[in-house]
């Protein structure tokens, strides 16, 4: 099978010759720089050459067989607060300030903490207005991958998700706390930052979506021991907002929504799929209640899963024959009868060593 053929049939819940892979294909199953170089030097890849739009070597992709290739990311929008501190301290579009701290941008600052609802008025929201040189340049780079080449073309999420992004500009304690608390402070959030999501994905996927098979999205909604709300909240506060967003963004183009959430969702999983979804990543299975045998008993015949090779333990302290014998194991529960993407559940980071990464491909692909 070729790679689009290889994934509609997945999709469609039958068994493709062997499931689709992603190594490095997106936003959120990505390789850090140093586990990539050294992957590169075992397997001798030139460590020169073309790089996807997450900055992943074309040669590593070819290399795993990865049935997708990606377009576009979270824009930063046009605005006042957006400003450059230090080389390891930058405050974004959003007001939020962060450091660089073990190779990730932390957040040090969140300019909405104590806010009222008259504070989110008087708020300098950026501009949701983009570009017409960068929405040319997506839909050519989109439009490239669609006629030139033979792969799935995912198109990365535009805007954060709309509790994340909650959770960043005030706080998540305050979030959380307000959600019980102070309910008409997060609606009141909530609708002005949905009126931004709606006006960019408008704009973004006039220009991509029909060019992409699939799209992302992200937004947390768990923890590593259950969701971070319960799921009559989540009906409340997210679901109304989130299944919007979604059935305006298939209508322009999508036909698949992919929707990433880390930690424990099991007992979200209903809403999240009446809300549309139809491809769940990254299936974290260190969280309660994530066994890959439960979430397809549950749902394997109404979602993709996408992900549940674990990068929190099995590949960073495996041995190459227990990854294999993992993917082996996993493809056998969740890709039965199709409807599973073999990646990592999340991006690979720089202590996992290269020999596992060859093992966890090789085993998908045999």
């Amino acid at each position: 099978m070729m790679f689009r053929e290889r994934f509609q049939a997945t999709m469609a819940h039958h068994d493709p010759d062997r499931p689709p892979l992603d190594l490095g294909c997106t936003s959120l199953t990505g390789l850090a720089p140093g586990v990539q170089g050294r992957l590169m030097a075992v397997l001798g890849l030139a460590k020169d050459g073309p790089r996807d739009h997450n900055h992943v070597a074309e040669s590593l992709l070819a290399w795993s067989g990865s049935d997708f290739r990606g377009v576009g990311g979270v824009l930063t929008l046009r605005g006042t607060l957006a400003r450059t501190v230090s080389p390891t301290e930058n405050i974004d579009c959003w007001g939020v300030r962060r450091k660089l701290l073990g190779g990730y941008w932390e957040i040090v600052e969140s300019p909405l903490k104590g806010a009222s609802i008259n504070d989110l008025e008087a708020f300098p929201w950026p501009d949701p207005e983009l570009d017409d040189g960068l929405l040319a340049s997506l839909r050519a780079e989109a439009r490239r991958l669609a006629e030139e080449t033979p792969y799935v073309v995912v198109a990365e999420h535009p805007v954060f998700g709309i509790l994340e992004l909650a959770c960043w500009m005030c706080g998540y304690d305050e979030v959380l706390t307000r959600l019980a608390l102070e309910p008409d402070f997060v609606h009141a959030f909530f609708r002005r930052y949905f009126t931004i999501q709606m006006r960019v994905i408008e704009q973004y996927y006039e220009a991509v979506g029909e060019y992409a098979d699939l799209t992302m999205s992200g937004d947390d909604f768990g923890t590593q021991s259950g969701p971070l709300m319960s799921p009559a909240m989540f009906r409340e506060f997210i679901a109304p907002y989130f299944s919007e967003r979604i059935t305006r963004t298939k209508a322009l183009g999508p036909r698949y929504y992919w929707h990433h959430s880390c930690g424990s969702i099991a007992r979200l999983l209903e809403d999240i799929i009446a809300c549309g979804v139809d491809i769940l990543n990254p299936i974290q299975t260190s969280a309660v209640d994530m066994a890959p045998a439960a979430l397809k008993e549950a749902a394997g015949d109404r979602l993709t899963f996408w992900g549940a090779i674990d990068v929190q333990d099995l590949l960073r302290n495996a041995t190459p024959s227990e990854v294999a014998a993992c993917v082996h194991e996993t493809i056998a529960t969740l890709g039965r009868d199709g409807g599973y993407v073999v990646a990592p559940a999340h991006n690979i980071q720089d202590d996992v060593p290269p020999e596992n990464i060859v093992a966890m491909i090789e085993a998908a692909r045999n």
